[in-house]
């Protein structure tokens, strides 16, 4: 069974790479519509994840050419590579979690939210455990100081532990986190799509999501300069993102499944297992999720400097 589960990995982490050279390869910067239309090229950085699935959509179905703006989805198959895109300017924005989007702040980056995504984290534990107080005494392997250790602690602190409690392992590679679970080197790992279903189908107990904790992690960012810039563009991209939801809710998933295996990395074999999230219109990320965030942050030592919610929203979509 673990040897399946490897190949599984093996295949999953291909299938990342070729995502991201094709998008890659594929991006353009002087592009016209149907009608002979200028269209405003807009870049978006992102890990491959379930919340992007609009997105993709939204530019397949060319939903981007008909509100003026060439949507250019880009999968890095690390958020280090994803965030040197940013700051490098090489991606106009990027799809982040809260804490991410704290320390850039800190870093002195002038950046601004214009909506949440659909995103979310799992706690994934060993098949031996079916509560999270079960996990008293073991290790929880984690992205440290980024959003997988805060939706951690949040999961502990509802179950009614204390951090002391457990122990916070850092293992940056998503498919190192799994392979401590099957080994049984550690009780529980936060994990993202695919890798939920992954290991779910292997007997792993899933002990719930950030959503069940109240609290949606992550968000569309762009630098303040690229929202003055593109305005229209990144309006565009809503009107579009918004067109994307309402075809894919008038279609059967039959249509799009697909696009979670080709641009997502689910297993081919797991086709059936796919939970296909009840997408929304686009929203703007709540006041309270940022601040829930951000002291958090602060706690740690990420952010030194109080940040009020609102200087942090932009309005360029949501008035």
């Amino acid at each position: 069974m673990k040897k399946i589960f490897f190949s599984l990995s093996a295949l999953l982490l291909m299938t990342l790479s070729a995502c991201s050279n094709s998008e890659t390869n594929n991006a353009s910067t002087d592009v016209t519509s149907e009608q002979g239309e200028q269209l405003v090229p807009l870049k978006i950085g992102v890990m491959p994840s379930m919340d992007n699935i609009p997105l993709i959509v939204a530019h397949e179905q060319g939903f981007d050419q008909k509100h003026g703006v060439d949507l250019q989805i880009e999968a890095f198959k690390s958020g280090k590579d994803r965030d040197a895109a940013f700051q490098a300017g090489a991606v106009d924005g990027i799809n982040a979690d809260l804490i991410g989007i704290a320390m850039y702040l800190q870093g002195g980056m002038d950046i601004k939210i214009t909506s949440a995504t659909q995103g979310q984290f799992d706690l994934i534990a060993s098949s031996e455990v079916q509560d999270i107080t079960d996990l008293k005494g073991q290790q929880i392997a984690v992205l440290k100081n980024q959003g997988p250790e805060f939706a951690a602690e949040e999961f502990i602190k509802q179950a009614g532990l204390s951090a002391s409690d457990v122990s916070m392992v850092d293992v940056p590679q998503v498919p190192s986190r799994v392979e401590l679970l099957t080994n049984d080197q550690a009780g529980a790992a936060i994990l993202p799509e695919p890798f939920v279903t992954m290991t779910t189908a292997q007997g792993m107990t899933n002990l719930g999501s950030t959503l069940d904790l109240d609290i949606n992690l992550f968000a569309l960012t762009f630098t303040q300069e690229v929202i003055e810039e593109k305005e229209a563009a990144i309006q565009g991209m809503y009107e579009a993102y918004n067109d994307a939801v309402k075809w894919m809710a008038a279609n059967d998933q039959s249509a799009y499944i697909q696009l979670f295996i080709d641009e997502i990395g689910f297993p081919e074999s797991l086709k059936e297992n796919i939970q296909i999230p009840e997408y929304q219109e686009a929203f703007q990320t709540k006041e309270s999720d940022i601040q829930r965030a951000f002291d958090w942050a602060m706690e740690k030592g990420l952010l030194e400097k109080e940040i009020d919610p609102k200087d942090v929203l932009s309005n360029v979509y949501f008035k």
